[in-house]
């Protein structure tokens, strides 16, 4: 069996099971790497190459976790938790409460665009604007696993339709150039406006995922305990919340639009929690005394979703190495002659167990590209067909793969009180919602376009 497929089955087989995803993911980078023909002192060294990729971003979690757990000592927190419960009122008709989930719901979301495109911070808003909002989640009966597809949507079709922010980053500056780099010999040529167009109907598929989601798979309540969400994690051995103050409340809103502001400037998560911190310091938040034990609380509470990004790094190095990634491409287009309908769906199949196993969108795009551009050519597809295959391939690592910071990200906000499950909360639920749509509706724009 084909290394890259063998490595994937592990690991997603694993993580199901609800062993580590990072054991699962050396796991699974240990089994493929032997496989495509490495040795263990090979597989090992890939990835321990490859794990240096990922603690810039296992950093950057570890100080923005820090930076959450400092903001809750402010007692914004509590103060934000009790407005939204006001909402409430002493009203508790299913009517109401079903206003205020889609209020709360609605907020997320656009939050989690605006994340993309209109002040492109990512993921770095999660751990500091989600954790507040459990305890009205929780009042709510509100299914966390619906806010985890809400924030996967916002985090991933924005890019994939919208060209500015982080969009203008995927659709011109990787997808458009890489594709007119692997055409240019083939005679292909894509302009700009028509990568945009070309992924709106995938995109479309995942607004219909959400719709899905939201109003009928996890519409109905689901209980969760009443815990103090952040003092869980942010408060052994150290002084509790303080009563909400003018300055205190100062002081967080401009630690927050600081660090925010800052991460956007600098393009540094790490510099920008940093900062936000150093302010809350300054604000007579906590003493500076404090700090190491700050410190450790924020990386306790996001210890998970680092590792797991280092492991994700390190697993991926290993695939790029073994070199069946090629492989596995050439060997299943041999086998299904000038059938476009069947070399379309093997395509975004492929796609699929390559961005898996990387989790990321934008470091795949590169490599599938190379391979597809010219069998989509070689199959007589159009040019936005071929848009549409290599796009689509490529966003299916982020939609619905235990390695990816869109699935990592809502998981480090909504498990802060432990009761939310990466693999059967985030994942499984964002990989039915919409990688399902998008290889279906990847599939027919393809045939249409």
């Amino acid at each position: 069996m084909n290394a890259v497929i063998l490595a994937v089955l592990v690991m997603v087989a694993l993580s199901l099971a609800r062993v580590s995803v990072v054991f699962a993911l050396v796991v699974g980078a240990l089994v493929g790497g032997l496989v495509g023909g490495l040795t263990l002192e090979q597989t090992l060294d890939a990835f321990h190459q490859g794990v240096g990729g990922g603690a810039q971003v296992a950093l950057a979690y570890a100080t923005l976790g820090a930076f959450a757990v400092a903001i809750s000592r402010s007692g914004l927190p509590d103060l934000l938790a009790k407005r939204l419960i006001v909402l409430l009122g002493q009203e508790t008709s299913a009517a109401h409460q079903s206003r205020v989930k889609t209020l709360l719901l609605t907020a997320v979301l656009l939050m989690a665009v605006s994340s993309q495109n209109l002040i492109p911070v990512h993921i770095a808003f999660i751990p500091i604007l989600i954790p507040p909002l459990l305890k009205v989640m929780n009042q709510l009966n509100l299914d966390r696993r619906a806010v985890a597809c809400a924030l996967t949507f916002g985090l991933t079709a924005p890019y994939m339709l919208l060209p500015v922010g982080f969009g203008a980053i995927f659709l011109n500056d990787i997808l458009l150039a890489n594709l007119n780099s692997a055409g240019e010999p083939l005679g292909l040529e894509i302009t700009r406006a028509m990568v945009p167009m070309a992924m709106a109907v995938p995109v479309g598929g995942m607004a219909l995922g959400l719709a899905v989601a939201i109003f009928f798979s996890y519409r109905k309540p689901r209980h969760y305990d009443s815990a103090d969400v952040v003092s869980a994690n942010a408060h052994e051995g150290h002084s509790a919340p303080q009563e909400p103050h003018t300055l205190g409340l100062v002081m967080s809103g401009v630690a927050i639009a600081a660090a925010l502001g800052l991460q956007l400037y600098s393009g540094s998560m790490i510099l920008g929690g940093l900062v936000g911190v150093a302010l809350l310091s300054l604000g007579g938040i906590f003493k500076w005394r404090e700090a190491d034990g700050l410190f450790t609380s924020g990386m306790r509470m996001m210890a998970l979703i680092g590792f797991i990004m280092i492991s994700a790094a390190g697993f991926a190095e290993v695939m790029k190495t073994t070199g069946d990634i090629d492989a596995l491409v050439e060997g299943a287009f041999a086998l299904f002659g000038d059938n476009r309908g069947l070399a379309a769906l093997v395509m975004l199949l492929v796609g699929l167990f390559i961005t898996l196993g990387i989790g990321s969108s934008f470091s795949t795009i590169p490599i599938i590209a190379a391979i597809f551009v010219p069998l989509a050519v070689q199959f007589g597809f159009s040019p936005m067909a071929t848009v549409v295959l290599v796009g689509t391939a490529a966003a299916l690592g982020d939609a619905g793969s235990p390695a990816s910071d869109s699935t990592l990200g809502p998981t480090s906000g909504l498990n802060v009180d432990r009761q939310h499950d990466h693999i059967w909360d985030s994942v499984v639920p964002t990989f039915i919602h919409y990688n399902l749509p998008l290889i279906g509706f990847g599939w027919l724009a393809a045939m249409m376009l």
